[in-house]
């Protein structure tokens, strides 16, 4: 779905799919250029090892959503969109608690029907709790070692991508252009601020992340800003989208990758337009390159990993942005974000597969099916261990033979 214009959330779907937002039309060529690329045979290097699997309720199912497991205080972390938050023993898989967020009040009869919480952004976890956000513009925070309830709080628009927590507050962004911050400890409001949001743009925003006393974000006007985390001023703002089609719909330029702070610089990408590495402290501008992507990147050493619209996944030199090689062969698979783990780059796709790619040289060396409705957000890494949740709520804690 898109803001303020809505349209299907299945169109959405197979238009971030194609080569391109502006692929979305009926000619033989953009036909060929949709076409989803069959797995072949590849030489293994080796078996990637489950170590422990368990549900997470329904899952997301068909929806668009980003939640996906975290790991904290000895616990991974989930949710279900219907509203199911789970701590599982990070060793083990043991369930230690769940909560129910669509009955936060017990006010559910025994013959209602349960109403989704529509969990979509979170969880993420720090000063012993874990923060989920839902479409209804609910903040819920728990407490991370039971799951009892800590605080609930609202703000105007959906939440649709995880929150951001630093030195006792809580940032959360939204589908409407508001960003707000909360007292993590309490809920209480500290700052609101309400971006400018273009008539048409994608579903999905940017997850902020604090940094050097800042809040940095991107923007659905294809833009990378600052605000100050004390009183949510802004600071500097840099152009990272560029618009240039014709149409509305080939002009849409989100900036919804999640930014990645790496030592003095933050790499972050567009929709439509630029791969680009912005310094920090100043905004200023140190190099672009022509990639599009609404996914996250990832980075290791000197390189960037990053999945584009395509669904091809890439390395680039993070100095100047040369590219180092590029994986093709999944194209239009619906390809998540990289996660390094090890000597290799892992994404998943929409059949519920995951690829393990030579971090040298993209050639793909491993591959492991966790279930057949699809991986939908970027694997999270901890501790050698990679962590993939599927559509159908299905979560595996997967390592690789040393």
């Amino acid at each position: 779905m898109f803001n303020r214009i809505r349209f299907n959330k299945k169109l959405i779907a197979i238009c971030a799919l194609s080569v391109g937002i502006s692929a979305c039309s009926s000619t033989d060529d953009e036909n060929e250029e949709l076409k989803i690329a069959e797995l072949v045979e590849i030489t293994e290097r080796f078996e990637p090892v489950v170590k422990w699997d368990v549900s997470v309720g329904d899952g997301v199912g068909s929806y668009f959503s980003r939640i996906k497991p975290i790991v904290a205080y000895g616990k991974v972390f989930s949710a279900s969109r219907e509203g199911d938050a789970y701590a599982f023993d990070e060793s083990s898989g043991d369930r230690i608690w769940n909560a129910d967020l669509s009955d936060l009040e017990s006010e559910r009869g025994f013959f209602d029907d349960k109403r989704s919480a529509l969990l979509s952004g979170g969880p993420v976890a720090g000063i012993n709790k874990v923060f989920f956000g839902s479409e209804n513009g609910e903040v819920i925070a728990l407490e991370a070692e039971n799951g009892a309830l800590s605080w609930q709080g609202n703000v105007k628009g959906e939440v649709i991508a995880a929150p951001a927590l630093d030195s006792g507050k809580l940032v959360v962004n939204t589908a409407s252009g508001v960003m707000k911050a909360f007292n993590a400890s309490n809920g209480e409001d500290e700052w609101q601020i309400e971006q400018d949001v273009p008539a048409l743009t994608l579903r999905g925003i940017s997850t902020p992340v604090i940094s050097a006393g800042g809040v940095i974000v991107g923007e659905a006007d294809g833009s990378l800003s600052v605000y100050l985390l004390e009183q949510g001023r802004q600071g500097w703002t840099v152009d990272i989208g560029e618009a240039t089609g014709s149409t509305e719909l080939e002009r849409v330029i989100d900036v919804d990758s999640t930014p990645l702070v790496y030592g003095d610089n933050i790499y972050t990408v567009s929709s439509r337009g630029n791969l680009s590495a912005v310094e920090l402290r100043s905004g200023r501008l140190l190099w672009q390159r022509q990639y599009s992507s609404f996914r996250e990147i990832a980075i290791n050493g000197n390189s960037i990993f990053l999945t584009d619209v395509k669904g091809h996944v890439y390395a680039v030199d993070r100095n100047n942005g040369l590219e180092l090689w590029s994986q093709l062969s999944l194209t239009n698979r619906g390809v998540t974000g990289p996660a390094v783990l090890g000597d290799y780059v892992v994404v998943g796709d929409f059949e519920g597969y995951l690829h393990w790619l030579d971090q040298d040289t993209g050639e793909m060396v491993a591959r492991h099916h966790v279930d057949g409705s699809g991986i939908y957000a970027t694997p999270t890494v901890e501790s050698d261990v990679l962590y993939s949740q599927s559509r159908n709520g299905d979560l595996e804690a997967i390592t690789i033979p040393e």
